[in-house]
């Protein structure tokens, strides 16, 4: 419910496509802000909530369904956190994985408990295996300091203190969930990302190659604009793609319904 009222209330404000990643807001009820460990909330209604300088609840990299969603019942995943940023921030997804990965050891040979950083060496010598887990586990990596539901916590499974320094999968490096946001402001990518899964959401299938001009020009047009919602439905709504879909197009199937 906190996301499905932060992406409304950006879309109605017509806020910035960034602001995705950086508002200094979200919604809360009593339940969800001792989760979030926001104090002075009262009652079961959800109401927005600003946040104060660095917390690290900012945006949707700090919002417990995004952090539950990309974990496993019973522990974090930097590879799935890592996997779905590639994916839904940064528009580069990795190849699907190799058959048969072994799971990941808990404990070392002397019995001691592994901290994730240790347990998510490639579990199989492949170099395409391990060229993969080298973009992904160091973006989910930053994410450590949330648990499984996305508690925020200073200590990781070895009961030592979490490493949530990562980098980007060109070498940038950064320093947790705050320096990972900033890193995605930074970059271009995260708006044409956004800006290509709405295209496809409006055109019910996905995008092949021949669809980057438009993308292009949907970004170029909603730059003057500082990349507010509104510029990019705008600009799928008037783009080539979308204004002259084929009858094949038409009935083929919705893919706004999955």
């Amino acid at each position: 419910r906190d996301t499905e009222l932060f992406v409304e209330r950006a879309l109605r404000e017509d806020r910035s496509a960034f602001d995705l990643l950086r508002a200094d807001y979200t919604f809360l009820n009593v339940r969800l802000a001792r989760h979030y460990g926001v104090p002075n909330i009262t009652g079961s209604h959800f109401r927005r909530v600003t946040l104060p300088a660095g917390n690290p609840r900012r945006g949707l990299l700090g919002h417990g369904s995004v952090l539950t969603v990309t974990s496993y019942p019973d522990r974090t995943s930097p590879v799935v956190r890592g996997k779905w940023i590639l994916e839904n921030l940064l528009g580069t997804p990795p190849p699907p994985p190799v058959p048969n990965v072994p799971p990941l050891k808990a404990t070392g040979s002397a019995g001691t408990v592994l901290s994730m950083r240790q347990r998510k060496e490639p579990p199989c010598a492949s170099p395409v295996c391990a060229s993969c887990h080298a973009m992904m586990a160091p973006l989910g990596l930053s994410l450590e300091n949330f648990d499984a539901i996305g508690k925020w916590r200073a200590l990781g499974e070895s009961s030592t203190p979490i490493d949530s320094s990562g980098r980007l999968p060109d070498g940038t490096p950064f320093e947790g969930p705050a320096g990972l946001r900033d890193a995605l402001l930074r970059s271009d990518l995260f708006v044409a990302t956004l800006t290509e899964k709405m295209l496809a959401y409006a055109l019910g299938r996905g995008l092949e190659h021949y669809h980057a001009p438009a993308v292009r020009a949907i970004l170029r047009e909603a730059a003057g604009q500082d990349y507010r919602l509104s510029s990019i439905v705008a600009g799928v709504a008037s783009s080539a793609p979308f204004r002259m879909r084929r009858a094949a197009d038409a009935a083929a199937p919705d893919l706004r319904t999955n």
